[in-house]
């Protein structure tokens, strides 16, 4: 699974790398090394406009765990920070994200831990590491989102009425993310951007077919401090090797 990750890039650089504008009327989240589930998260993603009908790529904030439209309430999104690419397009609370709301979510990298027994002179514990593409670009990881309708809010017009939240598809790990972990999120490459995020593109199989090799293979593992374990904690030192 992808459980914590950072991103730490300026929105009007994201914005600019992936051909988006940058919506205004949303809340701008902050650089974070520490991105955990249920935080706000920026998302690429393509909707149609409903004054010109016009298809738009924007950047906009989301919260990270899917709450499917038919949630009693959002709570579950806690649990849905991470969907599986071999059934996503299967599994109810996604399937029709699948084929009409899929996203990207820009990071610089993620985490993993690998559970270290217990010696003579310390106790066992779960050494993080931070894996990130070998070039330092940017992970565009493939996700979907999905709209859910607060009925406590009476106008539909009012932004409280709606919640947007997001998932990540996680495939098999591969090179160095692959002895940290069996799981891993997929990245797109930039040529399978338009086609994974435009919305009229809706065949299940030519969706999958994008769904291949994560950052083509090309990552780094690198031990990093525990203090990244807490959520409470935050800053790039958490991503100095130890």
């Amino acid at each position: 699974m992808c459980g914590r990750y950072a991103s730490s890039r300026a929105p009007e650089d994201l914005a600019g790398l992936f051909e988006a504008e940058l919506d205004p009327d949303r809340g701008v989240p902050g650089p974070s090394w520490n991105v955990a589930p249920t935080d706000e998260v920026w998302t690429v993603l393509e909707r149609v406009d409903k004054g010109t009908g016009e298809v738009l790529r924007r950047l906009r904030p989301v919260k990270w765990g899917l709450v499917p439209s038919w949630a009693k309430d959002p709570s579950v999104g806690s649990r849905m920070i991470n969907a599986r690419v071999e059934t996503v397009h299967e599994k109810p609370a996604y399937r029709k994200a699948f084929t009409r709301r899929r996203c990207l979510l820009p990071a610089d990298g993620f985490y993993e831990w690998v559970a270290v027994p217990a010696s003579g002179t310390a106790k066992a514990y779960k050494q993080p590491y931070f894996i990130r593409p070998a070039d330092d670009g940017v992970m565009a990881m493939a996700g979907l989102y999905e709209f859910w309708r607060d009925k406590s809010v009476e106008d539909d017009d009012d932004p409280a009425a709606w919640l947007t939240t997001a998932t990540i598809l996680t495939t098999e790990a591969t090179d160095e993310a692959g002895r940290i972990h069996p799981r891993m999120p997929l990245a797109l490459h930039p040529d399978d951007y338009a086609t994974w995020l435009d919305p009229a593109h809706q065949h299940t199989d030519d969706l999958r077919a994008l769904l291949h090799t994560p950052a083509d293979g090309r990552l780094t593992a690198t031990a990093v401090s525990t203090a990244v374990n807490s959520v409470r904690n935050n800053g790039p030192h958490l991503l100095e090797p130890v």
